[in-house]
């Protein structure tokens, strides 16, 4: 970890947020990350202490910055960056477990219906 503070792109990089750097970026250009409370831009410099902000998909990360690393390293090291706020944490899995619900509650039916269904839809509707 190191001491000089780094752009908040390379950080969320480093902590394994987003793949590549470039879509770090995206990110921070479409809004989705908030530094300290105020929008950033890929240049924003973190410190320790700083509070993140990084929502992905439908879920949110509240995060503390805890070490500053501008290079990518394995995912023990990434942990180690920051640590995510009790609520926010809990929120994602509460949300989490409710799409998993939904998806499985969800049905397909028995797909479309075969030619001889059709042929009785349509002559129940009266357009024989």
């Amino acid at each position: 970890m190191d001491l000089e503070p780094v752009r908040i792109d390379k950080w969320l990089w480093a902590a394994r947020f987003f793949k590549t750097r470039g879509l770090a970026a995206d990110a921070i250009e479409g809004g989705k990350v908030d530094v300290n409370g105020a929008r950033a831009k890929p240049s924003k410099v973190v410190r320790p202490g700083d509070q993140v902000r990084v929502r992905i998909g439908p879920f949110e990360h509240l995060v503390t910055v805890l070490g500053l690393a501008a290079r990518r390293g394995p995912a023990s090291e990434a942990a180690a960056l920051y640590v995510e706020d009790l609520v926010s944490k809990a929120g994602r899995l509460k949300l989490a477990e409710a799409h998993r619900l939904a998806s499985q509650s969800f049905s397909h039916g028995e797909g479309k219906p075969s030619k001889k269904e059709r042929r009785d839809i349509t002559r129940l509707r009266g357009r024989d």
